[in-house]
């Protein structure tokens, strides 16, 4: 616990506790098993998922950035075999989730239809019969993807990325309210549905209590409720931050989420704190390590859950940070799709990543060192060489090339 005179705390001092709350510090040449993966969800509760695979899928990156090389197959194991260990849901985005977390996001697809976007709720408004249809038919023939059940229509053809058709849209509004479930991903990394009594483990499911079963007053105690059980988890997750550092992990609401501070708060497992140059009211988790210092080199991917809330990477390490993949590319900065590299506390550079595969080469695409880390350059350079081969022998890749964009590349390899 921490005492109440430790309430005044430098930049440099948040920094390593961040660090050391996400779990980075630890060995990364150690055997990895499932004992270790678990360590790792039960330190950050979700890995985000993202269809772009220019280096590696997103969801697959955290664990090598705190674990170092590992059987992907693990991650496998955790989220589509029993015992289940992950699910498939909406926590920061689409993630693989505790499935712990399970009961707590059951508000979540009660209110499906007032938290969707815009073109969902049309979709609901004019196809229910349809989506009802088809929660019987995944009852019937699940599991399945998509294009199992298909029969044939066309696609959208006006929308770059999300061109559903009915059927793959009907599936998703079930995936969002509750009805189905996600029971795994083929090959092609298409979702499996199936009904949740087959893919969610029973006492998860036992403990969910929907809002449809709830009296007024009780239907707001369990929202209130479910949102300090995320909000905690948020907390212990990334071990200090703001009201809207909590409030992004797990995309909750600003207003239920003070809420459930001030409530953490009078039971003082948040305690209010000043870190030196940072405005805000900072709250910290009661039990958050207070490391004098973290010894790390580690990329970090743009989805990864240290780098979720922008501001706060700005706040805390000084660093500005986009995701460069909806930019056009004369427009972009450092690349296409960037990874943080961090050494000990500090980012200290930037490198643009991705697999050739058919040639089996890493391409650094862009490198490039952070002007907080201007002293530190052959240190830094020596550090993220090593560390991209390690990365490219994970990946199974043979060569590592660099391109020379970026005031970085010209040092590296």
């Amino acid at each position: 616990m921490w005492e109440t005179d430790s309430m005044i705390i430098s930049i440099g001092q948040a920094r390593r506790m961040i660090l050391a709350a996400q779990g980075l510090g630890g060995d990364r040449d150690r055997e990895v098993g499932i004992r270790q993966v678990q360590a790792v969800i039960d330190r950050v509760g979700q890995f985000q998922i993202d269809a772009v695979n220019v280096l590696v899928r997103a969801h697959l990156m955290p664990l090598f950035t705190r674990l170092g090389p590992y059987d992907p197959s693990l991650l496998t194991r955790a989220s589509q075999t029993a015992p289940r260990r992950l699910f498939e849901g909406w926590g920061h985005a689409a993630s693989f989730i505790d499935i712990n977390l399970y009961p707590q996001l059951q508000f979540r697809r009660d209110e499906a239809y007032a938290g969707a976007w815009s073109g969902m709720r049309k979709f609901y408004d004019e196809h229910q019969a349809v989506i009802d249809q088809m929660a019987e038919v995944v009852a019937e023939r699940g599991p399945a993807t998509a294009r199992d059940l298909d029969p044939g229509e066309d696609r959208r053809r006006d929308h770059w990325g999300w061109n559903w058709g009915t059927t793959k849209a009907a599936l998703e509004w079930l995936f969002l309210d509750g009805r189905v479930a996600v029971a795994g991903r083929n090959a092609q990394f298409e979702r499996i549905y199936d009904l949740p009594e087959r893919v969610i483990p029973a006492a998860q499911l036992a403990a969910c209590q929907p809002l449809t079963a709830a009296r007024p007053h009780e239907r707001a105690e369990l929202i209130h409720q479910a949102h300090g059980a995320l909000v905690a988890r948020a907390a212990r997750a990334l071990g200090l931050g703001t009201t809207r550092c909590y409030a992004d992990y797990f995309r909750t609401a600003l207003a239920p989420t003070r809420a459930a501070i001030a409530d953490l708060a009078r039971q003082g497992l948040l305690i209010e704190a000043e870190v030196t140059g940072v405005k805000e009211p900072t709250w910290i988790w009661h039990d958050t390590p207070r490391p004098r210092k973290i010894e790390t080199a580690a990329l970090v991917s743009p989805f990864d859950s240290l780098v979720f809330e922008r501001e706060r990477l700005a706040k805390f390490f000084k660093v500005d940070y986009k995701i460069s993949i909806y930019t056009p590319a004369a427009q972009r900065t450092h690349g296409y799709y960037v990874y943080l590299f961090v050494l000990d506390d500090q980012v200290v550079a930037r490198t643009d990543l991705k697999a050739d595969r058919a040639n089996s080469r890493l391409l650094v695409q862009s490198a490039w060192l952070e002007p907080t880390a201007a002293t530190q350059r052959a240190r830094v350079t020596t550090e993220l060489t090593t560390e991209l081969h390690r990365l490219a022998t994970w990946l199974g890749l043979a060569e590592i090339t660099a391109s020379g964009k970026g005031d970085l590349s010209r040092d590296l390899l």
